[in-house]
């Protein structure tokens, strides 16, 4: 693996965090994701299941994990399974984990052979009341393809099939809301390596240069600096591109006058940062430009500072759709009168600024959480206002992450230029 060691106290306190929840006599049961095919005989890049990664620390495939706190046998309670290797293997797909590695890594004891899966489990299900399966629940998912958790819970069902399954994935969504102080920390060096590729960008963009170049310097710095690349799909949006929200073409060929829209994030260790910036591709702001940004960044401060313990999601965009509002009026892109009287079910602003302003982010860049829990300390969010024009072929989106703290809340990203005349002097340079 690219990324350095992680302390295995993690994944055993997230274990421990995980169990804790579970009634008498229930056994969880985690699978690595699929290698996904292409065409022929090719396939995507693996990515290991992040419930499976943040409860064990292995980024390997094929590899099961079986929580039993109430095994009979104290060996039977934590135990992963993962592929043998081979010399065959060794040859054609290269190296992998040995019992010991995976035993310091993950901090199980009970490391197996993925062969004694069955006969292990055929003797535990004789144990369990009840056995908590995996699955993509994410209120954003959709899921078109038979994953391996999928076929996982019709095989077992099928076995045995007078057991109580109950689902893993709501007890996983309650725990990952909070990151841990490691968490933190690998999600901190996630956003230092999205910095350098950021102030990489700020000295090579210019009038004429292709959207994807501007990618490819992303890559090469994301990759020199031990991330595995992307975190998602970056969106390298110049001029009126930057009004399409998902737009990753990422083909057009970036002109004098234009703004440049990037939102783009380093993945490290599995984990996630995402950061929006809007430059000009001369280097220097409109007059008009530069006031649409002081618009943006105005929102954005003021949201920042309503990621604060104790608050929660609804209230959070709605005070900030009113600070919206107010930037927009300044711009004479909306009527104060015509504010007043708007039907509150569809406010006005969201002509111009019709996406949330932020969300969970940690192993995914849309991270798993309850949408309406409270904020807490521990939680990180993106905070992303935008106002996009598309009658000008403008558009504007700033984004850092922001961890929350019982002491009000940190930016992740506060190294990262964000203020217009710091952008336009690095841009000089």
């Amino acid at each position: 693996m690219r990324y350095g060691s992680i302390d295995p106290q993690l994944f055993i306190q997230n274990r421990r965090n995980f169990t804790q929840l579970l009634p008498s006599a229930s056994m969880a049961i985690f699978q690595a994701n699929d290698v996904m095919p292409t065409n022929a005989d090719g396939t995507m890049p693996f990515r290991q299941n992040n419930d499976l990664f943040y409860l064990s620390g292995v980024d390997q495939e094929e590899t099961i994990l079986l929580l039993f706190p109430d095994a009979t046998l104290p060996q039977h309670r934590e135990i992963l399974f993962l592929k043998e290797t081979s010399e065959h293997i060794l040859v054609w797909e290269g190296y992998k984990l040995t019992k010991d590695e995976a035993r310091a890594q993950s901090g199980v004891k009970t490391i197996m052979w993925l062969d004694s899966f069955q006969t292990v489990l055929t003797a535990l299900m004789n144990e369990a009341e009840n056995v908590y399966l995996n699955s993509n629940e994410h209120i954003r998912a959709v899921v078109e393809v038979e994953t391996r958790d999928a076929r996982f819970i019709k095989k077992i069902k099928a076995e045995y099939p007078l057991h109580t399954y109950r689902r893993a994935a709501p007890l996983l969504h309650q725990l990952r809301a909070i990151k841990s102080e490691e968490e933190i920390r690998l999600m901190r060096q996630a956003c230092n390596i999205t910095e350098k590729a950021f102030r990489r960008l700020l000295g090579f963009v210019k009038p004429g240069v292709m959207e994807y170049e501007i990618e490819a310097e992303l890559y090469h710095e994301f990759l020199r600096n031990a991330s595995r690349g992307p975190a998602y799909g970056s969106i390298i949006a110049s001029g009126a591109n930057a009004c399409i929200l998902h737009y990753v073409s990422n083909d057009r060929e970036c002109k004098d006058g234009d703004v440049l829209l990037m939102d783009f994030g380093a993945e490290y260790a599995n984990y996630a940062s995402d950061l929006s910036r809007s430059i000009p591709v001369n280097g220097t702001f409109t007059k008009r430009q530069r006031q649409v940004y002081d618009a943006v960044l105005s929102v954005m401060k003021f949201a920042t500072s309503q990621l604060v313990v104790g608050n929660n999601i609804e209230d959070y965009h709605a005070a900030v759709g009113r600070a919206m509002e107010q930037e927009l009026i300044k711009l004479d892109l909306l009527n104060a009168q015509d504010v007043q009287h708007q039907d509150p079910a569809a406010p006005l602003y969201k002509k111009y600024f019709m996406h949330g302003t932020s969300h969970y982010l940690g192993l995914d860049v849309h991270d798993v959480g309850f949408k309406y829990r409270t904020f807490e300390a521990g939680m990180v969010y993106t905070c992303e206002p935008g106002i996009y024009i598309r009658e000008e072929g403008l558009g504007i989106r700033l984004e850092n992450d922001i961890l929350i703290t019982k002491a009000g809340n940190e930016d992740l990203m506060k190294n990262i230029p964000l203020e217009a005349d710091d952008i336009e002097r690095l841009m000089r340079r």
